[in-house]
C-alpha cells in the first residue's frame, strides 16, 4: 500500500527533483528571500524546516546530517552559526510562502518564499567627499599634451566582402 507516499513530483525524474529542491533550499538559506514558483516552494518548505530544526540543535551529528544534504561548508557553518541563533524562540514555522503574482510566459503562480526572521545586512553608505577649506594653489598650469588622434578607417559595407571575389581570381 502507498499511505503517505504523496509527494510534490515537479514533472521531474527523482535526482532532478532532489537537486531542484536542494537548489532551491541553499539559495533561500544563502538569500533569505527568493522568488519561485508555487509548486517548488511548496515542495521544498519541509527540507527547510527540517534544516533549521538539524541546526538549533547544534550536535555534531545534526551538523554531519545537513552536510550530508547542503553539501557546502561554508554554508553549513553560516546556518549553524547565524541563522540557527535566529530562530531560537521558535519551535516551527521558519520559513514562509506569500504569493506574487502570475508569471507572464505561462501564468505559473509566483510566490516570495523567505526565511520568517531575516539577519540584518549591512547597508552600504555612500562615502561623501570631503570639501577641503583651502584649496591649493596650483603652479604654473600647463594644459596636457594629448597625443594627436588617428581615425581608424570606416568599415565597409558587408565587412569588406568584396575583397573575396576579385576579379583577378575569376578570370581564367
Amino acid at each position: 500500500m502507498r499511505h503517505r507516499k504523496k509527494k510534490n513530483i515537479l514533472n521531474r525524474f527523482t535526482s532532478w527533483r532532489k537537486a531542484t529542491v536542494i537548489s532551491l533550499v541553499k539559495n533561500l538559506l544563502l538569500h533569505q528571500r527568493i522568488i519561485t514558483t508555487k509548486a517548488k516552494a511548496k515542495a521544498s518548505l519541509p527540507l527547510v524546516e527540517k534544516l533549521i530544526a538539524l541546526a538549533k540543535e547544534g550536535s555534531l551529528f545534526s551538523k554531519r546530517k545537513v552536510y550530508k544534504i547542503l553539501g557546502d561548508h561554508k554554508l553549513v557553518s553560516d546556518l549553524f552559526n547565524e541563522l540557527a541563533s535566529l530562530f531560537k524562540n521558535r519551535s516551527s514555522g521558519f520559513a514562509r510562502i506569500i504569493a506574487y503574482k502570475a508569471r507572464r510566459g505561462d501564468s505559473a503562480e509566483l510566490v516570495v518564499f523567505e526565511l520568517t526572521e531575516k539577519k540584518e545586512k549591512p547597508k552600504r553608505i555612500k562615502k561623501e567627499k570631503e570639501e577641503t577649506k583651502e584649496k591649493p594653489k596650483p603652479q604654473e598650469e600647463k594644459p596636457e599634451e594629448r597625443p594627436p588622434v588617428v581615425k581608424k578607417p570606416t568599415r565597409k559595407f558587408l565587412g569588406g566582402i568584396k575583397g573575396i571575389f576579385k576579379k583577378e581570381r575569376d578570370a581564367l
